[in-house]
């Protein structure tokens, strides 16, 4: 994947509430409240001919055209099984409407439930430039996951 590392977008800068929890693979990961627009359960993907390995397609969302980015691809996971369970996080970046696939939504954290702390350097480099940090909750380490970056590759218009 050829990358463009956009500026980090710190997590406490966007008056976030909290983190929105997503499980991929055995990993928990978050997302701030306000970035989200909406969850929606599995749904049919159209695949894109000669897309970047991390778009899996576009769905239909109302009317509206949505890129599908695969976060096991982006962070260098193997891909899901073709009938596994998947869920949908749309999320708004640069003007463009996206769905970040993840295995499983839970619920939300609260901001102050745990400190933001700095990403680990033991931390895989495809996970590192993702993040902008992690919270140790009780059911384990949550990654934080910097959408900008995320969205940050050839994926994204320039911004």
């Amino acid at each position: 994947m050829k990358t463009r590392t956009p500026p980090a977008t710190d997590a406490r800068s966007v008056g976030s509430d909290g983190y929105v929890t997503l499980r991929l693979a055995d990993q928990w990961l978050g997302i701030p409240v306000v970035l989200i627009q909406e969850v929606i359960a599995g749904g049919r993907i159209s695949p894109v001919p000669l897309a970047p390995p991390e778009v899996e397609g576009f769905l239909n969302l109302r009317g509206q055209i949505v890129t599908a980015v695969d976060l096991r691809t982006v962070l260098g996971l193997p891909r899901r099984g073709p009938d596994a369970p998947f869920m949908n996080v749309v999320v708004r970046h640069a003007d463009e409407l996206y769905s970040l696939l993840v295995d499983q939504v839970g619920d939300v954290v609260e901001e102050g439930e745990a400190p933001l702390e700095s990403v680990p350097r033991t931390l895989d480099p495809d996970w590192t430039r993702c993040a902008t940090g992690v919270l140790r909750l009780e059911r384990g380490l949550m990654v934080v996951l910097d959408v900008a970056r995320v969205l940050g590759s050839d994926l994204a218009p320039a911004v």
